[in-house]
């Protein structure tokens, strides 16, 4: 049978059924067959002559059949700041854009999740909500030592850290005491520690407002970021402690990482498809929406991130989806300086990665093992999600990636359109996607009910 168009009946409860493709990606590469799915998991990938005849089959005609996107670095903000974005529009806007899997942040939600009763709280404000499978970061901050322990044995995935102001007060910044302390204390539970890496002590005095993004980006230095680092990199050889540097910006840091992980250190790094986008040089003045922090840099710095991501020095991708209401943006305003630091991406970001790869001749399958396979072992999840194999979740996606995307603000599932994306012509059309072997997006609509679940490591 043909691909069917019915949402309905996708929401009913997974039953066998194969999905047909010229173009499967697999661990070993590329293959034609289909994919077998038994229940919520891939029982098998065959030839397509191999497909017993009783069993439905969906055919996704010329698009590539590819795992579903694993992002471990989403801002939610719900429960508390809801009106930011939600669970419930945010995730589906992760299944409309290829992304199967997420991992919310501790911060931007009322209460902040540095307690047990705060992931309680966050985990009920999820539940039934999540069109797509959602992990969730504990926050460490000064205090909450004795909540590590409990928060680990409740299900989070790992813990994020602050070096600078976090931009909301319920959420503090750490010193090197107290994040020594929580690396001791995570390092015996195997857990990861999550770190914004900027250390605002070495960086100039603070500019009280400005138009300008050439201002806006020398207040923020890269040097402020390789400070940060190396004390983690000698924190992490110290403790032992995995620890993860989120969404580097500066490319001057790349040596230290590098030296760190020569002699032993458990350090790994992500960037994000902003900093792999756009440059410092493009960015207009009063043009807030480009606002995050740390900044975006310069044309050669964008280049040296990609080099290090193909050399492997940077682990993954993560897009850092940090929306607010268009009033925090201050678009009308454009103060760089009272502007909200964050950039709205989740929904494009896989489209943002592959169109900038695809220009610096960079094949899929090393796009997908940045944007699935090992975030998904990043974040603990490696036995189930990052792949088409057998034994896997069936999460899957359907798309075109040569065919061109315009970003437009009545196609977003995102809360608000506030995105320097906007306008933006992008490649790689999402069709469907599918999430432990149903059918949660299909030709611009999510399907009517959630079937997103809270994951454990």
């Amino acid at each position: 049978m043909s691909f069917s168009v019915n949402l309905d009946a996708d929401s009913a409860r997974s039953e066998s059924h194969a999905i047909l493709s010229r173009r499967i990606l697999t661990p070993e590469g590329w293959r034609s067959g289909a994919v077998l799915v038994t229940g919520e998991r891939i029982a098998a990938i065959r030839d397509a002559e191999e497909v017993p005849t009783d069993l439905p089959v969906y055919d996704v005609g010329d698009a590539v059949l590819t795992p579903g996107v694993v992002d471990t670095h989403v801002h939610l903000n719900e429960p508390g700041r809801t009106e930011w974005e939600g669970f419930a529009c945010g995730t589906r806007a992760a299944a409309a854009g290829g992304i199967t899997t997420l991992v919310d942040m501790p911060l931007n939600s009322i209460p902040v999740t540095t307690t047990l009763a705060g992931l309680q709280a966050k985990q009920a404000a999820a539940q039934d909500h999540c069109w797509v499978d959602v992990g969730l970061w504990g926050g460490v901050v000064p205090g909450n030592l004795e909540q590590l322990g409990p928060m680990a044995e409740a299900g989070v995935l790992g813990f994020k850290a602050f070096m600078c102001d976090s931009g909301i007060e319920e959420f503090p910044a750490s010193s090197e005491v107290v994040l020594r302390a929580a690396m001791r204390e995570l390092a015996p539970l195997g857990v990861p520690l999550l770190v914004h890496a900027e250390l605002e002590s070495a960086g100039p005095a603070a500019v009280t407002a400005s138009r300008d993004y050439a201002t806006f980006l020398a207040s923020r230095p890269a040097a402020m970021e390789v400070a940060a680092i190396a004390v983690l990199a000698r924190l992490c050889l110290e403790t032992g402690c995995r620890v993860h540097i989120v969404h580097l910006s500066a490319a001057d840091a790349l040596p230290v990482i590098a030296k760190a992980r020569e002699v032993g250190a458990p350090l790994s790094v992500e960037t994000c498809p902003h900093y792999l986008t756009f440059a410092a040089e493009e960015i207009p003045d009063g043009a807030t929406e480009f606002k995050c922090i740390p900044p975006i840099r310069e044309a050669s710095n964008r280049e040296r991130l990609w080099q290090a991501l193909q050399e492997g020095v940077i682990d993954f991708v993560a897009c850092d989806h940090s929306p607010c209401t268009p009033a925090l943006k201050q678009r009308e305003l454009g103060d760089f300086q009272a502007a909200w630091g964050g950039i709205a991406s989740l929904q494009f970001s896989l489209m943002a990665v592959w169109t900038a790869a695809q220009a610096r001749g960079i094949a899929l399958p090393q796009v997908y093992d940045w944007l699935a396979a090992r975030p998904a072992a990043f974040c603990r999840q490696g036995r189930r999600k990052g792949a088409i194999a057998p034994g896997l979740d069936a999460d899957l996606v359907a798309w075109q990636p040569d065919a061109p995307v315009l970003v437009q603000a009545d196609r977003l599932f995102h809360r608000h359109p506030t995105t320097p994306y906007l306008g933006r012509e992008l490649r790689g059309r999402v069709d469907a996607t599918w999430l432990r072997g149903r059918r949660i997006y299909h030709d611009g609509a999510c399907v009517e009910h959630p079937i997103g679940r809270l994951l454990r490591p």
